[in-house]
């Protein structure tokens, strides 16, 4: 009865990914609806987000629903690995392609060494911020590299021309203010590690700015917390560079931030690859949302291009780490009771709203809105003309949580009937066709088109399903079809659609790892943290001669770098080494027992924080 066919397109173009971060089931499928062509989230151990943790069960279950759009399912096992979890790490990632998760992203160079035989990304944790870096992580095995977000838009394109390796960008989402996987700062303040998955995140808790002996020049500020970033009006440029996957940050976000996120980057996206034919998009299927897509009323610290312009001052949050939200004018008039505000939009109960003032940022929500007064929960006299923000748009949100939005795919039918067998032949977007036949003697119909037109109507019929009939086809109306067959061969049709699109799913490609190829280096730093026998493998099979023992494993972090960065305070403050600065001499920055030196290599244009705590 059933003929199963394989119908694949034959042109080859450049196909371009939206990547959004998956914590769960529940924020997979949202991610998967809203339009994404790529997921990525954690198994149960070994990935950098220890919060977002997920059973096998789970992965199989965002695997089959994510295949049949044709979206792709990427493992994160990016944490270093201890000696005594090498087995462990090994058991995971083959389960985790047995479930059928189609590349791994990893930190560590021991899975280079564990015949995977799989695609391996390169995570953002590996730090790579040249062309040189890019260019052997390709040809070392790495079928994808994941840039650093400290890179301007003339260093992404340099990475893009050197690597033949596919090259993934972060374009929205919180910023790490340290190199990624080069930040040992959670780790020199408590067991907490950063490179395990575990950061505490002291970069968001507030520092004063001393001078080491007493002076404070910057008091209770958080002084590394920078803005979230938002690179969406420059995909664009992205795209001509050459970057073929666009990620999203936010595997601990909810599912409000993912459907409205990923809804706004799909739409940009797409109208960027209608102006570049030679580009196609990377999965399959419409995702049409039921609300206007708006992230500056998701969670934000603020938005920021970060380097992409270059190294500017700007880019920091020194007020809040918290989300302040969007800013719709300012306070009039205080009382006990309330404020009076001028707003560019009206507010309503339940929003929620920031005021910036000298003391610091008052948060709370609104009970109530009588023309331009705001009866809050906690009203707190401010000043005239103290900025108004809203961090919580209740209307918004309530349109998100009911949003119904749906991925479909366009599925052409043709039906043939002749005396004896009716033929029914459903083809996916993809490409994938699906043959469903009976046979029995049928009637010579009475009025044959009426009858065509009865036999449409059921094959529009997709119901709830994944599936939205776009073209039909009908040879052979003569014959009398009763509507109850017609139904039924839809019905099996598409259910048989829908595994054949998950059969047919092309599996990662592995990139050979080429012999002989020698490393950057012949020495590997203690920032670069080899920790396990099979990564310090990796680097002597490239040509290293000397692996120094790593930060992470060291007894202590007292006088070491413990974080390496683009972003400078002096810069954001305005007292550059290169522009004749008043503030002279030595910089730390405390808080509490805790203390770090700054330097500062002027060349390089970095900040490094030196571990001071005695």
């Amino acid at each position: 009865m059933i003929i199963f066919v394989k119908n694949y397109r034959t042109k080859v173009m450049k196909r371009i990914e939206l990547l959004a971060p998956a914590k769960d089931y529940l924020s997979a499928t949202v991610a998967v609806d809203a339009g994404a062509d790529a997921i990525y989230m954690g198994g149960a151990r070994f990935g950098a987000r220890q919060g977002a943790t997920n059973s096998l069960e789970e992965v199989e279950r965002v695997v089959a629903y994510a295949h049949r759009f044709g979206v792709r399912v990427y493992a994160t096992l990016n944490t270093l690995l201890w000696e005594e979890e090498l087995a462990d790490a090994e058991s995971d990632a083959r389960a985790l392609l047995a479930a059928g998760v189609d590349a791994l992203i990893v930190q560590d160079m021991a899975f280079q060494r564990m015949g995977l035989a799989c695609e391996l990304h390169a995570s953002t944790q590996v730090q790579i911020r040249t062309p040189e870096m890019a260019a052997f992580l390709g040809r070392a095995g790495f079928r994808r590299v994941i840039l650093e977000r400290a890179l301007s838009l003339e260093q992404i394109r340099a990475i893009c021309a050197a690597t033949e390796a596919e090259v993934e960008c972060f374009v929205h989402g919180a910023i790490c203010v340290g190199y990624s996987g080069r930040c040992y700062l959670s780790r020199s303040l408590s067991s907490r590690s950063g490179n395990r998955g575990a950061c505490s995140q002291p970069c968001r808790q507030r520092w004063n700015l001393t001078d080491g002996r007493g002076k404070v020049y910057l008091a209770d500020k958080h002084l590394l917390s920078v803005r979230d970033l938002n690179l969406s009006q420059r995909l664009g440029e992205l795209l001509d560079a050459g970057v073929t996957s666009f990620k999203i940050e936010g595997r601990l976000k909810d599912v409000g931030y993912i459907r409205n996120v990923v809804s706004y980057y799909r739409r940009v996206l797409d109208r960027e690859l209608a102006a570049r034919p030679q580009l196609v998009r990377a999965s399959f299927g419409a995702s049409i949302p039921d609300f206007v897509p708006n992230p500056s009323k998701s969670f934000t610290r603020g938005e920021s291009t970060w380097f992409f312009d270059g190294l500017k001052a700007g880019v920091a949050s020194f007020d809040t780490p918290k989300a302040v939200g969007e800013r719709l004018g300012e306070v009039v008039q205080a009382t006990s009771r309330g404020y009076r505000v001028q707003s560019k939009a009206p507010l309503v109960a339940g929003d929620g709203i920031c005021l910036i003032t000298p003391e610091g940022l008052i948060g709370t929500n609104i009970n109530a809105v009588e023309g331009d007064w705001v009866r809050p929960n906690h009203p707190v006299r401010v000043a005239p003309g103290t900025p108004l923000y809203r961090n919580y748009d209740h209307q918004f949100h309530k349109q998100l949580a009911a949003s119904r939005m749906r991925r479909t795919l366009a599925v052409e039918a043709q039906l043939v009937a002749s005396e004896a067998c009716v033929r029914l032949t459903l083809t996916a977007e993809q490409g994938v066709s699906v043959v469903v036949e009976h046979c029995q003697p049928f009637d010579v119909a009475q009025n044959p088109m009426r009858n065509e037109e009865a036999i449409r109507r059921q094959l529009m019929r997709s119901g709830d399903t994944i599936f939205r009939m776009e073209q039909i086809e009908v040879e052979g109306a003569a014959w009398f079809l009763p509507a109850s067959l017609v139904a039924d061969l839809r019905r099996e049709g598409l259910q048989r659609l829908e595994q054949a699109l998950l059969q047919e799913h092309p599996k990662g490609r592995p990139a050979a790892e080429e012999v002989g190829l020698p490393y950057l280096s012949t020495t590997v730093t203690a920032e670069e943290s080899v920790t396990n026998t099979k990564a310090a493998a990796f680097y002597r099979d490239h040509g290293v001669e000397r692996i120094v023992e790593p930060l992470e494993l060291a007894p202590t972090t007292f006088g070491a770098c413990v974080m390496r960065s683009a972003y400078c305070l002096r810069r954001e403050i305005g007292q550059c080494l290169k522009q004749n600065p008043r503030i002279k001499g030595e910089l730390y920055l405390e808080s509490g027992p805790h203390r770090y030196r700054l330097e500062f290599d002027c060349k390089r244009c970095e900040m490094s924080l030196i571990d001071a705590t005695k």
